[in-house]
């Protein structure tokens, strides 16, 4: 008889309660924030009409794969992380598991640290402590603790509370959008924001803009599931996700667009390290009011980051549950959210982790999804998940094939990001998924036929 190894929690049919309302409100909050904005700020450096049309490209192709995703999770009820456990084999699914949690928590600190400078902001005009502009600490310390204690009010009852915070955000993102734009074209036109074009030093291609929004995008696809599984119906688990993130994106980047774009032309100079949204507000007049609402914005993203951070933690042991994961992974990310405080600049750290994001996560995403519906025709066996010796033990616990073509996808990532005619035109990313979903879909047919 096989021994078990560990154990996963596979939901049943009466734990799923989310509708398309509770989906949408997901999908949309995971998306309606200011790093959403902040990613809009800096691929404006391409202009309105390359940066445009990046944005809709990558949206919906990273949707249309996190749809897929969805679909795994809310036909097997089993969260993300798990399900790597067919592909890379029981214990090489600790590879996406850490690259998972480590990149959720990324995420949430990039987040925090976006809306601790709101806060700077706001405790500079009630008690004159500098921003983190004019180069203060105390204030951005100050904000970042503020923000680990709403994730951690956000995270107290785990998904309930992950819910219910989703509900009442969408409320507020939707009053502050519709207040931002008004402004934002009170102050220019659309005109002057079309015609706008950045200095050639800063001007981004459109293949660097689709790999900036490749790897903000597909890190929501290696949590898809995680949200899918709680799903009552199957249109509420694939096409609402789809719908939800799509729409999260692109009100918010194309207001971080526009607004980076409105505020280039006002002081005549553009500057990445001024997109975040809390510089734009104040720069725009929107006054405290609107830094508050930065902040709710960011704590119901993060709600969803930490959820994927925590799942995926649970993957690791059987001894720690959902809520003690979250814990734990809100505790480790507000301790990073401090790591930008010894770049030279936010950006210059935003920068250098997306680029790792999109290097790890393409390659991974490509093998699960090539796994179950390419090569696994949407069929796994859940009570193998857990066995030793079972189907997805492979070589000791591990599938050589998905290691080895996920190692080769990075180096065609490196490989493709180095060649201009790549990097400039289509990006890196999407045709390395492309190359390594063959490569692991090619040997590992050989491999079954031997």
């Amino acid at each position: 008889m096989n021994k078990n190894f560990g154990k996963i929690t596979v939901i049943n049919d009466n734990q799923r309660k989310m509708n398309h309302w509770d989906m949408f409100a997901t999908w949309i909050g995971a998306n309606a924030n200011n790093g959403t904005w902040y990613i809009g700020g800096v691929i404006a450096a391409a202009g309105l009409w390359t940066s445009s049309l990046a944005l809709v490209t990558a949206g919906i192709i990273s949707y249309i794969i996190l749809g897929l995703a969805s679909y795994m999770g809310f036909k097997t009820g089993l969260p993300a992380m798990a399900l790597t456990r067919a592909s890379f084999g029981l214990r090489g699914s600790f590879i996406p598991s850490i690259i998972n949690v480590i990149q959720f928590i990324g995420w949430t600190a990039a987040n925090t640290f976006i809306a601790a400078i709101s806060i700077s902001v706001i405790l500079h005009d009630i008690f004159g402590f500098k921003t983190y502009q004019q180069h203060g600490l105390l204030g951005i310390s100050i904000g970042i603790l503020i923000m680990g204690l709403l994730h951690l009010c956000s995270i107290s009852l785990g998904q309930r509370s992950v819910q219910l915070i989703e509900r009442i955000g969408i409320i507020l993102v939707i009053i502050f959008v519709i207040w931002e734009s008004i402004v934002v074209f009170k102050q220019v036109s659309f005109a002057q924001i079309a015609n706008w074009q950045p200095k050639v030093i800063v001007k981004l291609s459109f293949g660097n803009a689709l790999d900036i929004l490749a790897a903000f995008n597909l890190a929501w696809v290696t949590a898809a599931a995680d949200f899918s599984r709680f799903a009552a119906k199957k249109t509420a688990a694939t096409v609402t996700p789809f719908l939800g993130a799509s729409l999260g994106l692109f009100w918010f980047a194309f207001i971080g667009i526009f607004a980076t774009i409105a505020t280039a032309l006002s002081l005549n100079v553009y500057d990445p390290n001024n997109s975040d949204p809390s510089t734009i507000a104040s720069k725009l007049g929107l006054g405290v009011i609107a830094l508050i609402v930065i902040v709710i914005t960011s704590t119901t993203a993060n709600a969803v980051n930490l959820m994927a951070a925590g799942s995926a933690l649970t993957n690791f042991t059987k001894k720690i549950n959902l809520n003690q994961a979250l814990w734990i992974v809100t505790i480790i990310a507000t301790i990073v959210s401090f790591i930008p405080l010894f770049f030279a600049t936010f950006l210059d750290a935003f920068t250098q982790f997306l680029d790792l994001v999109g290097m790890f996560l393409g390659p991974e995403i490509a093998i699960f999804l090539t796994d179950y519906f390419l090569l696994k025709n949407q069929k796994y066996d859940i009570s193998a998940f857990t066995k030793i010796a079972g189907q997805y033990w492979y070589d000791k616990g591990v599938n050589i094939i998905a290691l080895l073509s996920w190692l080769l996808g990075l180096g065609v990532f490196f490989i493709f990001s180095m060649l201009p005619i790549i990097k400039d035109t289509i990006g890196a990313t999407f045709p390395t998924m492309l190359v390594t979903s063959i490569v692991y879909l090619i040997i590992s047919k050989i491999n079954t036929k031997d």
